[in-house]
């Protein structure tokens, strides 16, 4: 018999756990696709600013992802350290959208994110731009997988109880992966991230314009996070007013 105590203990540490992942979260999708827009910007037009602006805001991308790939590997471990029978319950399910973000998403910008930082100088234009737009698709593909495994929770669609093995089983793959719970969720998700990486952006670029420090390269940021406004409603839980 577990005590209640034990529980809300594994509630609380698994609640700060997620917290401090998240405050990395939503940085990192929005940034990876602002990176891409404005290397794409640099190739189009060629002008060295969009260059350096991109350099200068990787490297902070690059911080930030560190952050969360070793707080979201730590809230990893405590499915089975806090939730052990749980994840085995419903590892069938559960466990097949984490997989395919680990074995897809993950790796894929894991790989793309070194070229993007060490390829400067051994890729072409049009080759370092494919990398970066690959590393803006693998971050949001990591969001997509696990917010399908995060909806299933909230709306457990597509799965049904095995008396013969006392677990829950995966009875449709799509209804599973269009669960209106996870699309609703991924999109909220993803236009919040986007938000909090063009305040971001903006904020510092202010920061720098202020004190008089390279004020034509985030003068030139601001044009380009103006481009990538999100639709508002959709910062609301379910996308209503």
């Amino acid at each position: 018999m577990i005590s209640e105590t034990m529980v809300d203990l594994s509630r609380w540490q698994f609640a700060a756990t997620s917290l401090y992942h998240f405050l990395f979260v939503p940085l990192t999708l929005g940034l990876s696709f602002l990176l891409a827009i404005m290397e794409s910007t640099y190739v189009m037009t060629g002008k060295e600013i969009y260059k350096d602006m991109t350099q200068f805001w990787g490297k902070l991308f690059g911080i930030n992802f560190a952050l969360g790939v070793t707080t979201g590997l730590t809230m990893e471990f405590q499915f089975g350290m806090n939730w052990s029978y749980f994840s085995h319950y419903v590892g069938d399910i559960f466990g097949a959208p984490l997989a395919i973000e680990g074995l897809m998403a993950f790796f894929l910008e894991s790989t793309f994110v070194g070229l993007f930082f060490f390829g400067w100088d051994k890729l072409g234009k049009g080759q370092h731009l494919l990398v970066t737009w690959l590393v803006a698709l693998g971050t949001n593909l990591s969001a997509l997988w696990i917010l399908v495994a995060n909806g299933w929770m909230q709306n457990p669609v597509g799965a049904e109880f095995n008396y013969e093995t006392m677990r829950m089983e995966i009875s449709s793959f799509a209804d599973l992966l269009l669960n209106p719970a996870a699309q609703v969720k991924f999109v909220h998700t993803v236009a919040a991230g986007y938000t909090t990486a063009s305040v971001f952006v903006l904020g510092i670029s202010a920061y720098y314009m202020l004190k008089g420090r390279d004020v034509w390269v985030m003068k030139a940021a601001i044009p380009v996070v103006r481009c990538k406004k999100p639709n508002w409603p959709l910062l609301r839980p379910n996308g209503i007013p």
